[in-house]
């Protein structure tokens, strides 16, 4: 198996080099840097199978970056580290695409079951679309089309302009339309291991999307909710003449 390689940008240097340390004992390649820029265009410029990341640094901050990465790297796994403890500065952090998120001081065994989680359900993910025949395929509902393997989502001849989760939340959706999620189901599926509780963060995200698909939000045509249950994607046939 090749060796992985994680990037880590901390610019606490001896918390950078007890994660270091850590990373090093569970097999991996690690690089390190304690500056923001610089940990910029390695996350971007290399290939990294995992990226730890601090919220504050200096140069650019931890969500510049992640939105570099999700620009240019989209489907690179990227945990948070930051001493922020508001439950809005972790929702931000989470919306924005990342994987996962720390609040300092953390156990360095946490740290590594949370990497290995994440890296667990990305494996599996790779792994079935391999099974399914190489690429993941493209699904269309009415007007809507969804290509994963590009991470383009159109309504009509409309390129969606969404970020690294509403296309993550989007593409389970029509991976599967007319299956009704939960909120924690769709907290799993998208956002992975450690969010319980985040619930309003799903609906946030189903708000935006349905403010990119809909005509009227209030009387949406794809994205439909369960009352007492959750969301589904409409059924292909329900969805024939939306958009």
């Amino acid at each position: 198996m090749t060796q992985r390689r994680v990037l880590i940008i901390e610019d606490e240097v001896e918390l950078a080099q007890l994660v270091a340390l850590h990373v090093k004992d569970w097999g991996a390649e690690v690089r390190v840097t304690h500056d923001g820029d610089e940990g910029r265009e390695l996350a971007i410029g290399e290939h990294f199978d995992f990226v730890v990341l601090d919220w504050m640094l200096p140069g650019s901050d931890g969500l510049t970056i992640l939105q570099a990465i999700r620009r240019h790297k989209p489907t690179t796994p990227v945990l948070m580290l930051t001493a922020k403890t508001s439950e809005i500065d972790r929702v931000l952090g989470l919306e924005v695409g990342a994987d996962d998120y720390l609040t300092k001081p953390f156990s360095p065994r946490e740290m590594i079951a949370r990497i290995k989680a994440i890296l667990r359900r990305t494996e599996a993910r790779q792994a079935q679309s391999s099974l399914a025949g190489g690429s993941p395929k493209a699904f269309r509902v009415g007007a809507l089309s969804v290509d994963p393997e590009r991470r383009e989502a159109k309504l009509a001849d409309r390129h969606l302009r969404l970020t690294a989760k509403e296309f993550d939340l989007l593409a389970q959706f029509a991976a599967n339309p007319g299956r009704v999620y939960s909120r924690a189901e769709l907290l799993d599926l998208v956002w992975g291991y450690g969010h319980e509780g985040y619930e309003h963060t799903v609906n946030s995200h189903i708000n935006r999307l349905r403010s990119k698909l809909e005509d009227d939000t209030g009387t949406p045509s794809y994205i439909l909710t369960v009352w007492g249950i959750g969301y589904k994607l409409a059924d292909p046939a329900t969805a024939a003449t939306a958009g």
